[in-house]
């Protein structure tokens, strides 16, 4: 901002511009984070010595930078004097001591995001009583920043709902039933009014039985997007649930496997009212019968337990007898020199099955795409990579002679990926031959599934100018246990100017003009998150054919 002033001198006025200080931007706010309470299993822990709980405070920068000055923290101890004994954990991300009263951390810079400040072990005090609180309070102070506080409430006791697991089978065919039998008990201090019982079940298995005070989630129907590709059931079971009780649910409880089952997960957890993880779009039942659950026996096992939520959930896993029938689909491009013709080149699931790499969330198939002679690759989809011819990298994706497009970790039953391109012929090349396989990752390419029952049509032909016009099709299929697709030809299309046309063997893949990444018909990505809840896939086995 400038000022204009006129001061009088000889001759008149004089005008003089002044520059004025200009205004400091607003100081960046940072915030502290931790949990809002913690519950302390009481003194001594079932093994004669303190049970300890992990407590941690994390710092979230929101702004578009990194804060480069050093900044200061620190929790006040008083508070917990005869409630609860702190100790630093091993590794920190900060410059931290522990004194009686105190706990201060130094950080040098603050990074863009959110990072670990402090990580504290907390035991219940020698002489602290059950039902005993205090806050746990961590500041911060820099020069330039101003940061805002957290409080974790810190409780001796309370309660602890534990899941025991179920007796489940694994292996198991299509259409096959087993119960699922829920045992839960209380080994906390205090009682719990009201309980939610959530089981969550991938795409290929599922709850037969439905209940008045139980709310659902749509699974996808035949044809449909898989969405999250979970089921989501939630049962509030109301009543007292003591401490020190074991508690068992009353009214059958079935898991059927669908005829695309494969390799699916099933979890099932127990938390209080109010606590469990929040679930979108749930529906229920206009009615039905009450699930409810009744005492098994009036005092829990002896297992040593902390009060924590990650006992309140187990997991299972299944292995179907299954197959599933990946088909590459032929196609037949037809232009002159110098134009661009467009085309999707990929496959289509012929299941019965879906397949899914839960675990590891690796790519379940891979799409290897051989570009005939005459023609350069234009314009690439995202999830392909060009390759030399070999299979080994390049720098350069467009103009490549080969490519390499994956799936994801999920491929739907009857599900069709179609990965869009744009190519120009630089040469007429009479029948020029390429290809399209699918199949599993190898260094070189690709090699078919154990559990793809026809290995013969995982390879089809990509030709551009077939003689007299008409298409190649794919090797002739062999007989399967699963249905199959057959590659009879269709007649290609007139190309218009400047522009190619592609067409494909029946029940392939339609050319568009997109260069969006693979259009997956009936298929998305499977995610399960639920409150502190995050599955960590990792790669099934091989096959279950």
């Amino acid at each position: 901002m400038r000022k204009r002033i006129s001061l009088l001198a000889a001759g008149g006025l004089v005008a003089v511009a002044l520059a004025t200080t200009p205004a400091h931007a607003a100081d960046p706010e940072f915030r502290l984070a931790g949990p809002a309470e913690t519950g302390l299993r009481p003194h001594p822990g079932a093994d004669g010595a303190p049970q300890k709980t992990s407590v941690g405070f994390r710092i979230f920068n929101d702004t578009a930078k990194t804060f480069d000055r050093q900044s200061t923290f620190t929790i006040d101890l008083t508070p917990l004097k005869g409630v609860a004994d702190v100790t630093l954990a091993e590794h920190q991300n900060s410059d931290c001591t522990l004194t009686a009263t105190a706990v201060t951390c130094k950080r040098w810079a603050l990074w863009t995001g959110d990072s670990t400040v402090v990580d504290l072990r907390l035991s219940a005090a020698k002489d602290s009583k059950a039902g005993a609180t205090a806050d746990l309070t961590v500041t911060g102070k820099a020069e330039g920043a101003a940061i805002k506080a957290a409080t974790t409430k810190v409780r001796i006791g309370g309660p602890d709902l534990v899941m025991e697991p179920a007796a489940l089978k694994a292996e198991q065919k299509p259409g096959d039933k087993q119960a699922l039998p829920i045992v839960f008990a209380n080994q906390g201090t205090e009682s719990v009014q009201g309980v939610v019982l959530e089981v969550r079940t991938t795409h290929g298995i599922g709850l037969v039985e439905q209940y008045g005070n139980c709310s659902y989630s749509e699974d996808a129907g035949a044809g449909q997007p898989l969405n999250t590709g979970w089921t989501t059931v939630q049962c509030l079971l109301e009543g007292e649930y003591e401490a020190g009780k074991i508690y068992g649910v009353d009214g059958p409880l079935t898991l059927k496997a669908a005829p695309h089952a494969f390799a699916d997960v099933l979890t099932y957890a127990v938390y209080a009212n109010g606590e469990q993880p929040k679930a979108e779009k749930l529906r229920k039942p206009s009615a039905g019968k009450q699930l409810t659950a009744k005492a098994r026996a009036p005092k829990a096992s002896a297992q040593a337990v902390d009060l924590a939520p990650w006992n309140n959930l187990q997991e299972f896993d299944f292995a179907t007898k299954n197959t599933a029938d990946l088909v590459a689909a032929p196609v037949s491009l037809k232009g002159k020199a110098g134009e661009t013709v467009r085309a999707e080149f990929g496959f289509r699931n012929n299941g019965p099955a879906w397949v899914a790499h839960l675990r590891s969330g690796e790519d379940v198939a891979r799409t290897d795409i051989v570009i005939p002679a005459g023609a350069k690759v234009t314009k690439v989809p995202a999830g392909c990579q060009g390759v030399n011819a070999d299979g080994t990298q390049r720098e350069q994706s467009l103009g490549a002679p080969r490519y390499f497009c994956s799936t994801g970790h999920v491929v739907g039953e009857r599900e069709t990926f179609a990965y869009p391109f744009e190519l120009k012929i630089e040469t007429v090349v009479e029948e020029a031959k390429g290809s399209v396989s699918v199949g599993q990752w190898t260094p070189g390419g690709t090699q078919a599934h154990r559990w793809d029952p026809n290995h013969a049509n995982n390879k089809a032909a990509l030709v551009i100018n077939a003689k007299g016009g008409g298409t190649t099709p794919s090797p002739t299929p062999t007989a399967s246990a699963t249905p199959s697709a057959s590659a009879t030809p269709t007649a290609t299309a007139s190309p218009t100017p400047g522009t190619g046309t592609g067409t494909t063997a029946n029940g392939g893949l339609a050319a568009t003009g997109t260069s969006a990444g693979a259009i997956a018909f009936g298929g998305a990505a499977l995610v399960a998150a639920g409150g502190a809840l995050v599955l960590a896939f990792r790669r099934k086995a091989a096959g279950h054919a």
